[in-house]
């Protein structure tokens, strides 16, 4: 299932002014979106594996990297993810 208001926000971060926005103070990008609280803290974990559940693949990689995350970490995120979810 898809978070309408998650796409939104990850799609909004591809502005590369809202990106450093969004760095510089996240609280306040975040503050204008009615995201549900387990969305809110799923972000504040870089939670791949739930995010990636709620979004389209090519927003939730562009998120991460508009985050500040590179793309080494966010691929070794991914892996570990994909590794706990079949585990358990």
């Amino acid at each position: 299932m898809t978070d309408y208001w998650l796409s939104k926000l990850f799609f909004d971060l591809q502005n590369p002014a809202a990106a450093a926005e969004y760095r510089a103070d996240r609280a306040k990008v975040l503050a204008r979106y009615p995201l549900a609280p387990e969305v809110l803290d799923a972000i504040a974990r870089d939670d791949v594996l739930f995010l990636g559940r709620r979004v389209n693949a090519y927003l939730l990689r562009y998120y991460f990297g508009a985050a500040g995350m590179s793309d080494a970490v966010f691929l070794e995120k991914l892996h570990q993810s994909g590794k706990e979810a079949s585990h358990g």
